[in-house]
């Protein structure tokens, strides 16, 4: 399932961030850094020391928003999420088609985490750069993503997906990893179809009894998927 959330950050976060990230200076490093030997010949841009102060802070706003927002909530189901990390792509960077790995270790206490969601936070407007399209490929078509700054792109981290050459401007984006408390893509998609509709229905005003069955089940149901 992949899924386009709107307005994690608001404007005044943006530019808080990019003024953090545009001052980083040396905190900027090859991104291949953290690459596997297999992503690195693929990897080509540059991101944030995520042990640096402006990561850590950085990682607080973001992580700050996640929390808030209902949306990431509802889709991702997140267990731990692997702190945010930053990276910028200038013209003619780019990273090619590849799989996230399958498990990270968490940089600030050790702990292994699967790797269930990807995420990517435009932190650039789409007029700023050219090039430099997400395309994700997964069982319905290849996605070609290009968002504006503040929103975010979840999708299963078992998809193929690269990142574009910039031929214009600087992208710059925030990108992390979840372990959700439901495995299965296709039983997160389930229940976050059936948070949404019981939502909407919530705002119609529809039967009492029938929601409150909807939800009981709902709940029965990450209950009975959940791995925590």
């Amino acid at each position: 399932m992949l899924v386009c959330i709107s307005k994690v950050l608001d404007a005044a976060q943006v530019v808080s961030l990019r003024e953090r990230l545009d001052r980083a200076g040396d905190a900027w490093v090859d991104g291949r850094v953290t690459a596997g030997y297999q992503g690195a010949p693929l990897k080509f841009n540059q991101q944030i020391d995520e042990r640096s102060e402006v990561a850590l802070a950085c990682q607080r706003i973001v992580g700050a928003a996640l929390e808030r927002n209902p949306m990431f909530i509802s889709a991702v189901l997140p267990n731990i999420i692997y702190p945010p990390m930053f990276n910028r792509y200038g013209e003619g960077m780019k990273f090619g088609g590849h799989v996230d790995g399958s498990v990270r270790i968490h940089p600030h206490d050790g702990r292994k985490l699967r790797t269930d969601v990807s995420a990517t936070l435009f932190l650039s407007n789409p007029a700023d750069y050219d090039g430099g399209e997400l395309k994700v490929e997964d069982t319905y078509g290849l996605h070609s993503i290009k968002l504006e700054a503040g929103d975010m792109v979840v999708y299963p981290a078992t998809s193929l997906h690269e990142v574009a050459p910039i031929t214009r401007g600087v992208r710059t984006a925030c990108f992390f990893w979840v372990q959700s408390l439901v495995r299965g893509d296709h039983r997160r998609t389930m229940l976050y179809e059936m948070d949404s509709a019981i939502q909407r229905l919530n705002q119609t005003g529809a039967d009492e009894v029938a929601r409150r069955t909807l939800i009981g089940c709902y709940h029965n149901l990450v209950r009975e998927w959940s791995e925590t």
